[in-house]
């Protein structure tokens, strides 16, 4: 195919990203709308890029050296970035390359005004924006300038900047080429950006327009406070005039300068009301073309609006597919379950399948449409009570939505869900049986499900999944599994809440369920302390761990001194608990009895802080405790008014916590359970695949939804682009933060305390388990990066079930996502640690190594000197 070197506007649209690069491709797509006005333009496109790159031999040599350099060292960057650079501005333009950007520019306008800009394929994607990581040159006058300007958009590829910012967001130099857009000038007396959706909370209905005089370098340099109109449904809604008191303009000799603007006109708003709201019609149309809200680039003149760039707003967090124009208000799922990361599709899938509640996805994460709760008076006070005692952050977003009056609508009354009411019928005297026959009936299913699955393949296995997946939700939608689960959080608030008014004492159930009774995650970080108590005594197995980095070290491990008793000591441990692993509700998570390298660092961490025994002292350390606080708390209820009363029912409350609290993590445990032997099955269908050659990897499967594999097993044929979609779609959901609540219209709110009774500079939170204590905070986003001491304190976004053995080693615990109930506020509680929740930001407001305080009872965390 003959290359090209230039390529008019008109000649290019979306599909032209290859060649053009991201922002030549929206320029040639914006030029096609109709009533949309676009500066006449061409662009050079990356044919050229590459024939002119290929007259520079030694520059091969120095991006082979950029891409070994780590992307933490700015240093090292920095010297070959601009080295490259200089390789690069020293190239003379090729002949025929010059020759064709000559002639498109004679065709524009000999004597015209242009704007010289840098266009790399990976910029303005809908994933990521590359927003000002290369170089833009503006009132270029003359073709010999032009040419020297494209040089230097080509050099800009590789800015300290651009560099650094390809290389964190996983784009190598391989993956990404330059081109330029060369445009005509235009002199405007106003510019700015227009924002379709609401940037900062994300409502889709609401445009923000900024605005300043001059060319818009002045407000994307940040040298003025423009003026904000925010438009929703054709009329201002919010309307701030800043004080521009600079503006940059064009020179006549070339380039451009920044101006003082005369005081008369510095708070005179650039545009009239009128004309933001037609330059938000305009945005809505071009909004409409691309499928998504846009970040647009306009200028005003003579009364008419240009515009010069248009790109994808990618920090939005997506919005669920409703299928209707009806108000939703979506609850995070991933707050509840402690995982907040993104899931791929087969584990969105496979939840959806076996939840409880119908469920939404968006960018890569789970929501529950509250809006029913919501809108019926009858379970609303008992919805936001169950949520509020779980998580005050996501009650008070919802109340947030509620507060406006008109965004929920009301629903008749109806009979209120248990599960929202907290109605479930708690045993006025609590039998252990219960929980029991519970456990014995889990295990029975899933020891059917272990011995049915084996003999099913291809299709039968799917349909076979679909009766596991009935069977899966009658095991959690037992009425005595919610009887059970309720009478221990029901005892827990009964005894917080009359504990603290009749003794004015916080937090009392967090020391009476210490060690309480089948905590089958409590005992899983227990037992881990036991499998170091077998390591300890061998040094050549310690020694043998500490190099492991293969996941198949348990049959090596069995060459050393004492290592059989180890190898067997850990292959127990995995056979009871090896179904788990972090982020554990995505069943394309490695679990640890796939990957069991994950555990070693925390074994070793246990073999040099504890001593023999320590699991069964701790435990019974524990119930001591809980034993002493309730004696302590019914000798001081009998000495109240009306004691003796007071102290049977507490006595039948901590009777009933410690039958029932523990039972809280047990269907938790049997869910990863069923999803292990589900995945199993699964993965020999994906080899299968692989084998017959439909598949390149096996797991690719995880980016296809569980019908999509049906299909795929049935007809050996995969849509190889869609996975490459996906994975691409899932890569750009890791940037995103999901929210507590979000709307349909868009728009993400999580929450306030609302406090005033913490001290200045203290992060507020949630307090989940009572105490104070003092020490090292260790900041750690990764169990496997967790090297602990005695006395830290274990800081991370949040914590499921597969974290908890790193809880026996530390001293305290915060986390950004939490509630009173979730699984690390439950263990914390079982293992006597002060723990807050529900601190946002804390991973990046707290510094690896500070000393901080954690106040577990008032729920707040201070950040020492």
């Amino acid at each position: 195919m003959t290359e090209q070197y230039v390529l008019d506007f008109q000649d290019v649209d979306e599909t032209h990203v290859a060649a053009v690069g991201g922002k030549g491709a929206n320029l040639g797509a914006l030029s096609r709308i109709e009533g949309i006005s676009v500066p006449a333009g061409f662009c050079v496109t990356t044919d050229a890029f590459r024939r002119a790159m290929a007259e520079a031999p030694s520059l091969d040599i120095r991006l082979d050296e950029l891409s070994r350099v780590d992307p933490d060292d700015r240093e090292g960057i920095r010297a070959l970035s601009a080295e490259i650079r200089r390789i690069i501005e020293e190239i003379a333009v090729p002949a025929d390359i010059a020759e064709a950007i000559i002639r498109a520019v004679g065709g524009l306008g000999e004597q015209a005004a242009y704007a010289v800009r840098s266009s790399a394929t990976a910029e303005d994607s809908p994933t990521a924006s590359f927003a000002g990581q290369q170089d833009t040159y503006l009132n270029i006058l003359g073709s010999a300038a032009v040419l020297r300007h494209v040089s230097r958009c080509w050099a800009s590829l590789f800015t300290e900047r651009a560099v650094t910012y390809r290389r964190r967001n996983g784009f190598d130099r391989g993956a990404v080429d330059m081109a330029v857009v060369v445009q005509r000038m235009v002199l405007p007396d106003a510019s700015g950006i227009l924002f379709t959706a609401e940037p900062v909370t994300g409502n889709r209905k609401v445009a923000a327009v900024d605005a300043g005089f001059g060319l818009g370098e002045a407000l994307v340099s940040g040298l003025v406070n423009p003026d904000v109109f925010k438009v929703r449904d054709g009329e201002i809604i919010a309307r701030t005039v800043g004080a521009k008191q600079r503006a940059v303009l064009a020179v006549p000799a070339g380039g451009t300068r920044e101006v003082a603007v005369d005081a008369e006109r510095q708070e005179v708003p650039a545009l009239t009301d009128a004309q933001a709201v037609r330059l938000v019609q305009l945005g809505r149309r071009i909004e409409a073309h691309f499928g998504r809200p846009q970040d647009i680039e306009w200028c005003l003149v003579d009364g008419d609006f240009q515009i010069v760039q248009s790109r994808p707003i990618t920090t939005l967090f997506p919005i669920p597919v409703a299928g209707d124009a009806d108000n939703h208000v979506y609850v995070s799922v991933g707050h509840q379950q402690m995982m907040t990361d993104p899931m791929k599709p087969l584990g969105i899938s496979v939840w959806q399948l076996t939840a409880m509640a119908p469920m939404q996805e968006a960018g890569g994460r789970l929501f529950v449409d509250a809006g029913r709760a919501l809108g019926s008076p009858a379970s609303r006070t008992g919805f936001l009570d169950m949520v509020g005692r779980s998580d005050p952050l996501t009650r008070d977003a919802l109340e947030t939505v509620l507060d406006r009056g008109d965004f929920v609508p009301s629903l008749p009354d109806e009979a209120p869900s248990r599960a929202w009411t907290g109605d479930a019928s708690a045993p006025h005297e609590p039998d252990p049986a219960i929980v029991t026959e519970l456990i014995e009936r889990s295990q029975a299913s899933l020891a059917a499900l272990r011995r049915d699955i084996r003999t099913k393949s291809g299709p039968e296995l799917f349909e076979f999944l679909g009766e596991a997946f009935t069977e899966h939700k009658r095991i959690l939608a037992d009425p005595l599994n919610m009887q059970a689960i309720m009478a221990g959080m029901e005892a827990t608030w009964w005894l917080n809440d009359n504990l603290r008014e009749w003794l004015g004492e916080k937090n009392a159930a967090d020391t009476l369920t210490l060690s309480a009774p089948d905590n089958i995650t409590s005992e899983m970080g227990l037992a881990l302390l036991d499998v170091a108590d077998v390591i300890r005594p061998c040094p050549e197995v310690v020694a043998f761990l500490q190099g492991v980095e293969d996941d198949g070290f348990l049959d090596e491990l069995a060459k050393v001194a004492g290592g059989t008793e180890a190898r067997d000591a850990i292959e127990a441990y995995l056979d009871r608990y090896g179904m788990r692993c972090v982020g554990e509700i995505d069943i394309t998570r490695p679990r640890w009895c796939e990957h069991p390298t994950a555990l070693v660092p925390v074994i070793l961490d246990n073999v040099r802080n504890f001593e023999p025994g320590a699991a069964e002292r701790r435990f019974e350390q524990g119930r001591q405790a809980a034993r002493q606080k309730e004696r302590e708390v019914l000798e001081r209820l009998r000495a109240l008014p009306d004691g003796e009363r007071k102290a049977a029912d507490a006595q039948r409350m901590i009777n009933q916590v410690r039958a029932f609290v523990g039972y809280r993590e047990y269907p938790k445990y049997g869910i990863i359970s069923r999803f292990l032997v589900y995945k199993q099955a699964l993965m020999a269908e994906a080899e299968r695949l692989v084998e017959a050659g439909v598949l390149a990897d096996r797991e690719d499967v995880f980016h296809l939804t569980f019908p999509e594999f049906h299909d795929a097993v049935r007809s050996h044929q995969v849509d190889g682009r869609l996975i490459l979609r996906r994975k691409e779609a899932f890569a750009s959901y890791r940037a995103l933060t999901p929210p507590r609540v979000l709307t349909s219209d868009g728009e993400a709110i999580n929450g306030a305390y609302r406090r005033d009774d913490v001290p200045a500079g203290a992060l507020v939170g949630l307090p989940v388990s009572a105490g104070t204590v003092e020490g090292r905070a260790r900041v750690i986003l990764d169990i496997a990066d967790a090297v602990l001491e005695p006395g830290d304190i274990l800081v991370t976004a949040f914590t499921d079930p597969s974290w908890s053995p790193l809880f026996v080693g530390i001293a305290g615990l915060v986390t950004e996502v939490g509630g009173l109930m979730t699984h690390g506020a439950v263990i914390a509680r079982e293992y006597g640690l002060p723990a807050v929740v529900g601190v946002e930001r804390a991973t990046r407001l707290i510094r690896d190594g500070q000393r901080i305080r954690v106040h577990g009872t008032d729920g707040y965390v201070e950040i020492l000197p």
